[in-house]
């Protein structure tokens, strides 16, 4: 694992940090390997086979935002106005990038928020793929869960983008529909020696759409992540982990990225994505649910027995009647115009009751049972020697044929 860290190390100063979802899924599934060396090569290529898909779509969710626009001039001063209408009158009529940056932002110097600026931006590119690692090696449910959600919240962006191009501030300050904005998300790298850090981040600014500004996927990721950690953390947490978004909202605002009503629209979308995906979810294991009961009510008329024995039928002219004896009610397959019984499905009542601790298991006579239990049974001779050879007397109603209150007289 260290020597994968010092490569990772020399790419990322001397190439760039990789944005890009292919050099992102080399270092990552390299990270893998690296992580658990001791593992087959079979378990390494399982990592291509579920993760090729993933990549894919996010290379076809990269090329297809540069064609949104479709050549039509973007949105621009609505979103203006928007922003002016939510919060003119804390900055004074301004929109909240161009407020930031007057006060906070200095071409020839750079400070400590703008270093941790450009490190929440960078964020972006591997927080959402990382957890989705994490929840690959450790939990295969969780991770397809992640990406239903993932993958659903970057469709909604993508829809978006075709059906309402939007122009950011630093783009709208360009051809002069906004008041001086900087585009200024990767220059904090460079206070801490990183220069070569952001290369590859702002090539690929300059090669992306230009107008996918609506809505921020940005802190739509970042709102995304913390969410799907609601569930299993306690309420405490909450707090802590909401900072990340916020961090992702003041970063993207102030460096010029996006307006505030952009990362509302994408919190929008993350919410509209918990809710789609969580009644497919639901709706989806209704369906199972129901396919798997009539699976089980098949294989049981499978098992019942037909003609012979044999499973798979009933016999002509027999029914299934409840036999009542000691509270259990079990079936009993008996003739329908008279025909004899048939024999009980059921075991002995000395194993059916094995397992009960108020039933005697030495299997003594019925008539000895009876007597120990106190029960009243008409029995044969053979019964009533047995009571006499114990010295019980037997009571009333013992045989038929005994005089009242007299002993009893063999017939």
């Amino acid at each position: 694992m260290s020597i994968w860290a010092a490569a990772f190390t020399l790419f990322w100063v001397t190439v760039g940090l990789p944005t890009d979802p292919l050099y992102a899924f080399i270092w990552i599934w390299t990270a893998t390997i690296a992580w658990r060396l001791e593992r087959p090569w079979r378990t390494h290529l399982g990592f291509v086979r579920d993760w090729s898909p993933v990549v894919l779509l996010l290379v076809a969710y990269n090329l297809s935002r540069g064609f949104a626009d479709n050549g039509a001039r973007p949105h621009a001063l609505e979103l203006i106005a928007a922003d002016r209408a939510m919060f003119g009158g804390i900055t004074g009529g301004e929109v909240p990038t161009v407020w930031l940056q007057r006060h906070l932002y200095h071409p020839d110097v750079i400070h400590w928020w703008d270093v941790l600026a450009s490190w929440v931006y960078f964020s972006h590119f591997v927080t959402a793929l990382a957890v989705a690692v994490v929840f690959w090696l450790r939990d295969r449910a969780r991770w397809a869960a992640f990406l239903r959600r993932f993958i659903t919240l970057c469709a909604i962006g993508l829809a978006t983008y075709f059906l309402y191009p939007a122009a950011p501030p630093w783009w709208a300050s360009k051809y002069g529909l906004l008041e001086p904005v900087a585009r200024i998300s990767t220059r904090g790298w460079r206070e801490v020696g990183l220069h070569g850090a952001g290369n590859m981040l702002n090539a690929g600014q300059i090669a992306s759409n230009q107008v996918a500004a609506m809505p921020s996927l940005h802190a739509a990721w970042a709102l995304f992540v913390v969410l799907f950690f609601f569930p299993s953390v306690r309420r405490r947490w909450w707090p802590l982990l909401l900072t990340y978004p916020l961090a992702m909202t003041f970063t993207l605002v102030y460096s010029g990225e996006h307006y505030v009503i952009d990362m509302m629209a994408g919190w929008l979308a993350v919410g509209l994505t918990y809710l789609v995906v969580g009644m497919a979810e639901r709706w989806w294991a209704a369906v199972r649910s129901t396919r798997a009961a009539r699976i089980r009510l098949s294989a049981g008329a499978a098992r019942r027995p037909g003609p012979g024995g044999q499973l798979g039928g009933e016999r002509e002219g027999v029914v299934d009647v409840p036999v009542v004896g000691d509270g259990v009610q079990r079936p009993s397959r008996v003739g329908v115009n008279g025909g004899q019984p048939e024999p009980s499905l059921e075991r002995p009542l000395h194993h059916a009751h094995a397992l009960d601790p108020g039933v005697r298991h030495d299997h003594q006579p019925a008539g000895d049972r009876a007597v120990d239990a106190g029960e009243d049974v008409v029995g044969d001779g053979a019964a009533e020697d047995r009571l006499a050879h114990r010295g019980q007397p037997p009571g009333p109603g013992r045989r038929a044929g005994q005089r009242e209150g007299g002993d009893v007289h063999p017939g």
